[in-house]
């Protein structure tokens, strides 16, 4: 267990100082960082903020509330192999944005660009340690937004956490609460029902058979031509290109009226 616990990269410390825009969503960010002794010390604070936020409903803050205190309670070594053993074996559950949209591909490191440039638009520098597309550092820059920025990005990536979230779920990880907290915000909870048949039927990617069938259909072709072709020597490759072809076939689309729907599932009223 403690082995299993080294394996994943170092954290950005957590820090709890208020910030202009949604304190929230920094409180979630910090949820789905890598379990440190801090972050269990941080708990309280952090189930004291969630209480207050009232863009959220009340059944949704009482299960992240629970989940603080169970971080708070239990025991740091296995709360970081549980973490390793969701996070850092397979590809699913990827905390990586883009990932889940452009794989390996060209595109993704293009789509980081673009992001880095609206961080660095919105004076927001980046942990070098991680990449601009980790969730909690995304969650991290939109706790610095305001409304509309955060309703637009939410928007546009709603498709990623309605999967994200059925996932987790399939796998009765309390990390679920944050993609689908972040829905909450939008009213756009239902979308998470879309994915729980396809869910279902996903054989789990992070097994000892899996991951070693992963790097045994893996093949070097020096006669390939572009990134696109070299991904798709893989099993795994074909897997992250049929997954790109869903989501260009059926593109996300801001919904904005959903921020007038009702007090509890927009972040329109402070």
């Amino acid at each position: 267990m403690t082995e299993a616990a080294t394996q994943s990269p170092t954290p950005v410390e957590p820090s709890f100082e208020p910030l202009q825009g949604m304190r929230s969503l920094r409180v979630l960010a910090r949820l789905l960082d890598y379990p440190t002794q801090e972050l269990q010390d941080a708990c309280g604070e952090l189930i004291e903020i969630l209480n207050a936020e009232s863009r959220l409903g009340a059944a949704l803050k009482s299960s992240l509330m629970e989940w603080c205190q169970r971080l708070q309670e239990g025991d740091l070594l296995e709360l970081q192999a549980e973490y390793v053993a969701m996070f850092d074996k397979g590809r699913a559950t990827s905390l990586l944005l883009f990932e889940h949209v452009h794989g390996e591909s060209r595109d993704r490191g293009q789509a980081m660009v673009d992001l880095m440039a609206e961080y660095s638009a919105a004076g927001f520098e980046l942990d070098a340690r991680e990449l601009p597309d980790h969730l909690p550092v995304f969650l991290e820059y939109l706790s610095m937004c305001d409304e509309a920025e955060i309703g637009r990005w939410l928007g546009e990536i709603r498709h990623i956490l309605a999967l994200l979230t059925a996932r987790l779920e399939e796998r009765g990880a309390d990390h679920a609460l944050i993609p689908l907290s972040l829905l909450a915000l939008i009213g756009a909870e239902d979308d998470v029902e879309e994915h729980r048949p396809q869910v279902k039927k996903e054989a789990p990617d992070n097994t000892p058979e899996a991951l070693d069938a992963v790097w045994e259909e893996e093949a070097v072709r020096f006669s390939a031509t572009s990134d696109e072709d070299c991904a798709l020597q893989s099993a795994e490759g074909r897997r992250l290109a049929e997954r790109k072809k869903a989501v260009h076939s059926d593109p996300v689309k801001i919904m904005p009226s959903a921020w007038s729907a009702s007090p509890s599932s927009t972040v329109a009223d402070r």
